[in-house]
């Protein structure tokens, strides 16, 4: 590529980014999703019929030795982001290395540390139990955390590898954050019991690539933001005022109840059946919290939703930044004219 076409595309590149609202990098994408009742199950049993018999909390035996076991994690999860939320957090890991710190001649550089295989399911509702999405990923015990996470990852070393729902076609990174009082169990111990048994706590540090972010649809003549009560645009001559209800235009706002075939636009109007997205949608103007009141699909199009949004009551007068955050994945900000 020659220079003057080099700097052309550029230039090309500079301002699709400021059309799209990241006149800069997008800020990553961090979830610290919290855990409760977090229980490890040991596979030391060798009679496959004790398994899951005892509805009593069940320590593994004294001088227990780890080499070659299984484990499965179990923990519910509270929190994403410290956003209440609900779900589910399954983890195995697969057969445990020798647990040396030191290399001794025979050994394996593969023993040191107890490093093993690890496979993770995080399952994520929302507070009211409404499926948001899934998040898989994969990794190892050893070299952890990755290389580039935030500093408050402290173990385990893992790829994201993709994700359902809200979460489709992720990548990134994760690992294990802060854990208090997770316990190792027997797999004698019943699961059915774990949460009246008890368990620990622990954070698992998730940062997303190619996360779908959300946006607010550009227009010729600006962002897609319209007055709710006669549904002009608003625009500098017709500015928004504080505390007013306005509907927006958005895209990549995931799944919705009842859903759509991929690819197909969503339904004409039916009240009976209002394609609602089940993903959790924040806004904020100026960074102030403004009040989200319906995310619906739009009738007729692919990957258009509805999103009825009442500006803060004090929003402060002149340009403010509209941005959306859904499933805890923040977008560009819009500019909105506010009298």
């Amino acid at each position: 590529m020659n220079y003057h076409l080099r700097i052309a595309s550029l230039a090309v590149l500079a301002i699709r980014l400021a059309a799209s609202g990241w006149a800069q990098s997008p800020p990553p994408v961090i979830l610290e999703i919290d855990m409760e009742n977090v229980v490890n199950y040991v596979d030391d049993l060798a009679d496959p019929s004790r398994k899951a018999t005892s509805p009593a909390i069940s320590p593994l035996a004294a001088g227990f030795i780890w080499a070659f076991k299984t484990n499965l994690t179990q923990g519910d999860i509270v929190a994403v982001n410290g956003k209440p939320a609900k779900g589910f957090f399954v983890q195995q890991f697969g057969p445990r290395a020798l647990a040396a710190t030191r290399l001794t001649p025979g050994q394996s550089i593969a023993d040191l540390g107890g490093g093993c295989q690890l496979q993770a399911g995080i399952m994520i509702l929302r507070s009211d139990g409404t499926a948001v999405g899934t998040i898989m990923a994969t990794g190892t015990t050893a070299m952890g955390p990755p290389p580039g996470a935030p500093s408050s990852a402290s173990a385990f070393n893992f790829a994201v590898v993709g994700g359902t729902g809200a979460f489709l076609g992720v990548r990134g990174q994760a690992a294990r954050g802060k854990a208090t009082g997770v316990r190792n169990a027997s797999m004698a111990e019943d699961p059915a019991y774990r949460r009246l048994n008890g368990g620990g706590t622990q954070r698992f540090i998730v940062h997303l690539t190619d996360a779908i972010r959300p946006e607010v649809i550009m227009t010729p003549g600006g962002p897609a933001i319209y007055h709710a009560e006669d549904f002009t645009p608003v625009t500098p001559e017709q500015p928004a005022r504080a505390g007013e209800l306005l509907v927006l235009q958005a895209a990549n706002l995931g799944p919705t109840r009842p859903g759509v075939d991929p690819g197909q636009p969503f339904p004409d109007w039916d009240p009976a059946k209002v394609p609602v997205a089940v993903t959790p949608l924040e806004a904020a103007v100026g960074g102030q919290a403004a009040e989200v009141r319906n995310v619906i699909g739009w009738p007729g199009e692919m990957n258009v939703y509805r999103v009825d949004v009442r500006l803060p009551d004090d929003a402060k007068p002149g340009t403010g930044k509209l941005s959306l955050t859904s499933a805890w994945i923040a977008g560009p900000e819009v500019p909105i004219p506010i009298r």
